[in-house]
């Protein structure tokens, strides 16, 4: 039997135990791990106290000799620890004793369970408690053995998790079903099967005193710039804090500007939209326990595009990526147009929409701004219930709420006609935008540019807008500029803001994020008899 491959004995940035947030640490960490198995088992049953998941179970591995399996049930697999540890052990004991007693040997002699059949490649050592207790709540299993203060650490973390799905946040009609789970390893394995190099690099550590969370920094060396790999690894590593249950913790604990409403990361359960952000020169940052990876860092015009829109032929591409950028308008701004035109610029509109406006809010007794308000917020509360409600129902009371409530309004007198319809395009715009985030962030500016439009008019929507776009210049993500490609302004990436060129016309990566590496493709050779025409 040859000997298992050990691994180093700390996570890469592990926070220490109990010193990370200036709180004192537990008396168990500054205690070795002693060589008599009783003195172990009492130490770690204090630390485990009161832990009814925690499971115990004593095995011979020699004649005399005792060993401690330790683990915590429901996050390890139970079919590998029986078959891998505690099978081959037996099975080594039975040959032990149907040995000459000659060849029999001392506890001090036995390399602990180095002499067993165990086949598993993630196996480590550890001599101090605080390794052993950090291995255990990460899924190993800790082998004990009486007259040794050496502990084997066997990482074979499984449980009930939920296996690869279809991601239900970003449906495509062309592009692959997968979708990213809550397990850690999974979701890096799925980019690795589709970026098959070793330029592919997941650096490793540990966020969060209590929760011990495992967080991947993943990106491409050679395209993706050193500068900004540094800087998102350097502001992990800053984070001080508890737990880490989800990427939102990090999105807001690491963005440039936490009280911007716009989104400076990317979130995204798709493998290939992660393996084409990577391909870029972007950062992805994988944590476990979530099917959300954060990409990093991002642009307003990225937030826009879909995946699907790198997998349809360019001019549909093109066709529906206008279509959205006029929905975007739409869901921002059509309300509060409407609100000042009615309100203070009446003769920009026919006489005919005019009076057919009038007279469907002559018994109306708000004006258009509280109108709008009032639907708006009914809209917006009609959505979140559709949301939290179970998806049985959840559809229909949106839908048909939305319908019955804008009916008995317009009935009761209490809004126009007008304005329901007004709302409805609305809604129907905030949904054509790919990433939720940005369109939470168009719902939110929709209702200071209502106010400003009830207020000072069309006056009023231009100061908002004005005061939108110093502001989304201003804004950088991991420092790079929020309007690349446009502010500042480089030619070369027109091909990929508000058209998509054909693949074969898309030979560099951005200039603004891959600085090293910018050749994408050798247009002259790429199948196509005219590849070589300018576009």
């Amino acid at each position: 039997m040859g000997k298992s491959k050990l691994g180093s004995g700390k996570s890469a940035g592990a926070l220490p135990s109990g010193t990370a947030l200036g709180l004192p640490s537990p008396p168990w960490e500054k205690l070795p791990i002693q060589k008599s198995l009783d003195q172990n088992i009492q130490t770690i049953k204090t630390i485990f106290k009161d832990c009814s998941d925690m499971v115990y179970r004593n095995l011979e591995i020699a004649p005399d000799i005792t060993a401690l399996v330790v683990y915590v049930e429901g996050i390890v697999f139970t079919t590998e620890l029986e078959t891998r540890i505690v099978e081959p052990i037996i099975e080594a004991y039975v040959r032990m004793m149907n040995a000459d007693p000659e060849e029999r040997i001392e506890a001090s002699e036995l390399v602990p369970l180095e002499n067993t059949r165990i086949s598993l490649s993630q196996v480590r050592s550890a001599n101090e408690w605080v390794d052993v207790v950090e291995g255990i709540l990460n899924a190993s299993v800790a082998v004990f053995v009486d007259g040794l203060s050496d502990v084997r650490l066997f990482n074979i973390k499984g449980g009930i998790r939920r296996s690869v799905q279809e991601p239900e946040t970003e449906a495509v009609i062309r592009g692959p079903r997968e979708g990213f789970t809550e397990t850690l390893r999974v979701n890096t394995a799925l980019v690795r099967f589709k970026i098959k190099t070793p330029n592919l690099k997941m650096y490793s550590m540990v966020l969060g005193t209590n929760t011990k969370t495992d967080v991947v920094v993943s990106y491409i060396e050679g395209l993706a710039d050193p500068k900004i790999v540094e800087d998102v690894i350097n502001r992990l590593k800053d984070i001080k804090i508890d737990g880490i249950l989800e990427s939102g913790y990090i999105e807001e604990l690491i963005e440039d500007h936490p009280y911007s409403p716009f989104p400076q990361m990317q979130y995204t359960e798709r493998p290939d939209s992660v393996a084409a952000q990577l391909l870029e020169g972007r950062c992805a940052i994988f944590v476990d326990g979530t099917p959300f990876v954060l990409v990093v860092p991002v642009t307003f015009f990225q937030l826009t595009q879909a995946s699907e829109d790198y997998y349809e032929r360019f001019f549909i591409t093109n066709f529906i990526r206008w279509i959205r950028y006029i929905f975007l308008f739409i869901g921002m701004f059509l309300p509060s147009l409407y609100i000042a035109v009615t309100t203070f610029h009446q003769d920009m509109l026919p006489t005919t929409l005019v009076l057919s406006i009038a007279s469907a809010r002559e018994a109306i007794p708000f004006p258009a701004l509280v109108e709008a308000l009032i639907m708006e917020i009914s809209f917006e509360a009609l959505r979140e219930a559709g949301i939290r409600l179970p998806k049985a129902v959840g559809q229909a009371v949106s839908i048909l709420g939305a319908l019955v409530i804008g009916q008995a309004a317009v009935q009761a007198g209490i809004v126009s006609a007008p304005m329901v319809i007004i709302v409805s395009m609305t809604g129907i715009a905030s949904f054509t935008i790919p990433h939720y985030n940005l369109a939470i962030t168009i719902r939110l500016l929709r209702f200071p540019l209502m106010l400003l439009a009830g207020v000072l008019g069309l006056f009023g929507i231009i100061l908002g807008t004005t005061w939108i776009l110093v502001h989304v210049t201003k804004l950088t993500s991991l420092g790079v500029p929020y309007m690349s490609g446009i502010s500042p302004f480089h030619s070369s990436d027109r091909k990929d803001i508000f058209v998509r060129a054909p693949w074969w016309k898309m030979g560099t990566r951005p200039s603004w994020l891959s600085r090293n590496n910018q050749e994408r493709e050798k247009p002259e050779i790429n199948g196509r008899p005219d590849s070589n025409k300018v576009w």
